[in-house]
């Protein structure tokens, strides 16, 4: 079972990845975002690094993934369709151009050939405040002073990510919208736990799963 996590900033993902990686004991496809030099030169100057940072995470992420391909099961906290929702918002805040977004889906695609697709696309959702209060709450200095961003960021996210799976014709049965509070306790995680054990044998009963 290869699974993806998707959600917008401070939803949890690398919190999910790593409850679900303990409970399979399936390996990490880790994206290190926060290590990458190209994030803070984005928070400082968007304009001259969107084009820049976004391909970088692109290629890191594409590269993870390329590795791990052979493996049957796996979790990913971000995907390149998660990625992509990043370029389609800048687009739609007037930070990147035509051309640049032209150009970064043409990679993404060639990059999306050569690597397995994901069986479950688990898409975190939360409310607005609790975005805010989990940026706040890990404390990272490159996320402060940010407000304007992530409001249009979180007002616009779900919206874009589903265009984003009907354009690429991801199927629906693929696609699971998890609300998520507190993962840690114990029947939250363990209703998650179930909701996609479901879905994993209903892809199978269809034939839509890499196993």
């Amino acid at each position: 079972m290869r699974i993806g996590i998707i959600g917008p900033i401070g939803s949890g993902k690398s919190t999910l990845t790593k409850l679900l990686a303990e409970h399979y004991n399936f390996p990490i496809v880790e994206e290190p975002v926060e290590k990458n030099e190209f994030l803070p030169l984005f928070y400082q100057d968007k304009e001259t690094f969107a084009l820049l940072s976004q391909n970088a995470f692109y290629s890191s992420l594409f590269l993870l993934m390329w590795r791990t391909k052979e493996l049957p099961n796996v979790v990913c906290d971000s995907t390149l369709f998660s990625n992509l929702v990043f370029t389609e918002l800048l687009r739609l805040e007037g930070i990147m151009s035509a051309y640049e977004v032209a150009l970064t889906y043409a990679i993404a695609d060639e990059h999306m050939k050569r690597i397995p697709d994901i069986d479950i696309h688990l898409v975190l959702v939360r409310k607005e405040d609790q975005l805010f209060e989990n940026v706040r709450k890990r404390g990272r200095d490159i996320e402060k002073d940010q407000e304007d961003y992530l409001k249009f960021h979180y007002a616009n996210y779900y919206d874009v990510l589903k265009r984003l799976f009907k354009a690429y014709k991801v199927p629906e049965d693929k696609i699971l919208y998890l609300p998520v509070d507190d993962m840690f306790q114990g029947e939250e995680f363990d209703s998650i736990i179930r909701s996609i054990e479901e879905r994993f044998q209903l892809l199978q009963e269809k034939g839509l799963t890499m196993m």
